[in-house]
């Protein structure tokens, strides 16, 4: 149920790192609130998640998620770069999230 917990959490952190874009700098209302209610969420599930998880691995995890569902969004909405070094690097990170749930 933790690891079930943490995905939850690191989609969250997606949701508020994406959403920090369409707030222009806390200036929209509605984006704000999505986003402020994405940070407490995804911080309170992953304190939820830290109940049973160890704390590095729960948070390599959590920042992983954030980091990769981020990037991948980037690219999709946003036009950010897809090279293939940077999907490369986005697979190491996969990589490394699934090595960390494997070995916990």
């Amino acid at each position: 149920m933790a690891w079930s917990i943490l995905f939850v959490a690191g989609l969250l952190e997606v949701g508020w790192a994406i959403g920090l874009k369409y707030t222009e700098g806390f200036s929209r209302l509605v984006p704000s609130v999505l986003t402020l209610i994405s940070m407490a969420g995804s911080i309170v599930l992953l304190g939820l998640a830290l109940k049973t998880l160890p704390i590095g691995t729960a948070y390599a995890v959590w920042t992983g998620i954030g980091a990769v569902g981020t990037a991948i969004l980037g690219i999709v909405l946003f036009g950010d770069p897809a090279t293939v070094a940077r999907l490369a690097c986005i697979g190491l990170i996969v990589s490394g999230i699934v090595g960390l749930k494997l070995v916990t």
